[in-house]
């Protein structure tokens, strides 16, 4: 009796054998792709992060000689008294963004800043102006009905002072009647540093009421329309100049924590890769002892 259930019984110990060799070999084999995943991560956030630190260097170069085109702007603004008109409710903000991620809270902050001032009371006067598909993206599925104009093609490029003029000209030529407004951008402050900042914006209007314009003088309209426009784009230029210093930066930090947390991530896979290894090769040992004590 015995003689004829013993092939049955040991063709189901052998299929069972199989059976868990096979779950710990798939096992191994899961868990050797994600380490060989990770690993290709870590790869290009290292590479990510070197390329980040060029860019930002020669961006903190280029931001020290784009500093006084803004801070001259304003300083006009603040020597002539230059107010918004009570007129006038109508305001333009300017988000000054990129079309480039991976790089932290650079964008959002930006966003948040628009965001917070459009929930508040007299935000059916406010319209926005996107520099950047990033501040597209956030802003769109809200208060899509306050974005006038999109720029995009921002960040994969150092921005020059061209870039800044033909954002003032899609500015000044949007058909949008504004009385002030601010343009906001992430000022740079060191390598792990920056905060959300603004720059005003006026109308000619209001420039022309300024209590203390005449202080300049010949300055008749042809003239403040021509200042006007290049004060815009140069406070714009500073503000990209602004921008791209600190989403570099920021982007080769968010890159050296992913390439941190990657290699702690490897560190644990392999840790894990050995020990389920460990598993399967002293369970076929005693597998193969016991079957030769058997034997016996």
């Amino acid at each position: 009796m015995l003689g004829r259930f013993a092939p049955g019984v040991c063709t189901q110990v052998t299929m069972g054998v199989n059976q868990q060799q096979n779950r710990n070999m798939a096992t191994l084999k899961a868990i050797s792709m994600r380490l060989k995943s990770v690993k290709n991560i870590q790869k290009i956030t290292q590479s990510m992060k070197m390329v980040s630190a060029a860019k930002y260097t020669r961006a903190e170069r280029d931001l020290r000689a784009a500093r006084p085109y803004g801070e001259g702007a304003v300083q006009f603004y603040e020597k002539a008294e230059v107010t918004a008109p009570e007129d006038e409710p109508k305001q333009l903000y300017i988000a000054m963004t990129s079309d480039r991620g991976l790089c932290g809270a650079v964008h959002t902050g930006v966003s948040k800043v628009i965001r917070n001032r459009l929930m508040e009371p007299g935000a059916e006067n406010i319209k926005v102006i996107c520099v950047g598909d990033k501040s597209r993206s956030i802003l769109q599925r809200l208060y899509g009905k306050h974005i006038i104009s999109v720029a995009n093609e921002i960040g994969r490029l150092p921005p020059t002072f061209l870039d800044a003029a033909k954002i003032a000209n899609a500015i000044m030529t949007s058909g949008y009647d504004f009385g002030s407004g601010k343009i906001i951008f992430n000022k740079f402050k060191s390598v792990v540093s920056y905060t959300q900042s603004d720059l005003p914006l006026f109308s000619q209007k209001s420039i022309e009421n300024a209590p203390k314009l005449a202080v300049y003088d010949s300055l008749d309209s042809d003239v403040l329309q021509s200042y006007m426009e290049f004060s815009l784009a140069s406070m714009l230029f500073y503000a990209l100049k602004e921008g791209a210093c600190s989403e570099q930066s920021s982007r080769m930090t968010a890159m050296d924590n992913a390439s941190k947390n990657a290699g702690e991530m490897i560190e644990k896979l392999t840790l894990t890769f050995n020990r389920t290894r460990q598993a399967v090769i002293t369970r076929e040992l005693i597998e193969i002892i016991s079957g030769a004590a058997a034997l016996e």
